[in-house]
């Protein structure tokens, strides 16, 4: 029965390895909140969530001056009493996405700690449902690059094994979308999956609009085509096309995924650890997902999805984008096409604690 005795936080902001668009906005920095539990044992787990470029002062806040020391004390293997406490000490900020990255980067830590004393990897402790899961770049197909460079990187990833590439949707007009989707098509041929992400940027008209002239493609999934509030028009969308529709990095709560799946607005959900507040509800969303027969596909953190992945029966994709290599000491395990769990204990994140501690601009202690 270990007792949380200290909490260690750490901000690092990673620049992104390549420029990344889209429709409504430019990937600047990864703002990288870091938590660290010891408890009187001396063991220790770690855990992190992220922002893409505002926020992550505030989270940092939050775990600071209202969280962490919540925790001192408690037992570290009540992960579920645990999220569930601070969610209701949180109840004025709930549902919402700082109060969400904040609560992820303590339960991950937790689950990293269980996952280290039962001396599990992830992937196990949570399901071991999966050996690998295949790959789609994302890296190659932002909204910046012209169709020439899609094309070139869009078949780089083909050569490299990857079994699809994801590309950015939302230029001023429909035939430019069109151009840049063709030619990838045309290059890559049909067994290849293409999906596309509209990054929210769509009224529901111009969204029915868009699909009529996606569905031509053979399009994998039209993703985050409207705002993620907008309960009503991803249904309205949903009945008026072939398109699987994809929803998810910007929903915080189980139970409005609950509402998705019930009302048929989406085939496909998205959930982010990080977004919806950790490894505990993101797989009650997985499993919420699959008594839909509906497949689980997350957003971003590859490095954490790969293992979550694994873990469940109805996750088909783990998206590639390369993020945390500058403070790791190795990278996410690849076999072709196929990202591969971590068999070590805990995460499967390999953390280099002198870059993150060299690179960071924020820390703080919390202690008995």
């Amino acid at each position: 029965m270990p007792r949380i005795k200290k909490i260690e936080l750490w901000q690092v902001n990673l620049a992104p390895p390549v420029p990344r668009s889209d429709a409504i906005q430019s990937f600047v920095t990864q703002e990288t909140p870091m938590l660290r539990v010891t408890c009187d044992d001396g063991s220790q787990g770690a855990g992190y969530s992220y922002t893409i470029g505002t926020g992550g002062s505030a989270v940092m806040s939050l775990l600071e001056d209202h969280l962490a020391p919540k925790l001192i004390g408690r037992d570290a293997d009540d992960i579920e009493a645990i999220w569930k406490d601070l969610f209701f000490h949180t109840h004025a900020t709930a549902v919402g996405a700082i109060t969400a990255l904040a609560l992820a980067t303590i339960d991950t830590a937790l689950w990293d700690l269980r996952c280290r004393h039962t001396k599990l990897p992830l992937h196990k402790a949570a399901g071991g449902a999966q050996k690998r899961v295949p790959m789609y770049s994302t890296e190659g197909g932002w909204l910046h690059l012209s169709p020439e460079q899609l094309v070139t990187q869009s078949l780089a990833a083909k050569a490299d094994g990857f079994k699809g590439v994801k590309i950015k949707v939302g230029r001023p007009h429909v035939s430019e979308d069109m151009a840049r989707l063709s030619a990838v098509r045309e290059a890559v041929g049909g067994a290849f999956d293409i999906m596309i992400d509209a990054n929210q940027c769509f009224t529901v008209g111009e969204a029915i609009r868009r699909a009529r002239h996606y569905e031509t493609l053979d399009i994998a999934w039209f993703e985050e085509p409207l705002p993620a509030e907008d309960l009503g028009g991803h249904e309205r969308l949903a009945q008026s096309t072939s398109l699987p529709i994809a929803v998810g990095e910007s929903i915080y709560s189980l139970q409005h995924f609950r509402e998705y799946l019930q009302r048929g607005a989406c085939s496909i959900v998205q959930a982010d650890v990080a977004r919806i507040g950790g490894i505990t509800p993101w797989l009650k969303v997985a499993h919420l997902a699959e008594s839909f027969n509906v497949p689980i596909c997350p957003h971003f953190l590859m490095e954490l999805h790969v293992s979550l992945c694994a873990a469940v029966p109805n996750a088909p994709w783990v998206e590639y984008i390369p993020q945390l290599d500058s403070i790791t000491t190795r990278g996410m395990a690849r076999d072709g096409g196929f990202a591969i769990p971590s068999d070590a204990p805990g995460l499967g994140i390999a953390w280099d604690w002198t870059a993150i501690d060299k690179q960071a601009i924020r820390r703080a202690t919390v202690e008995n």
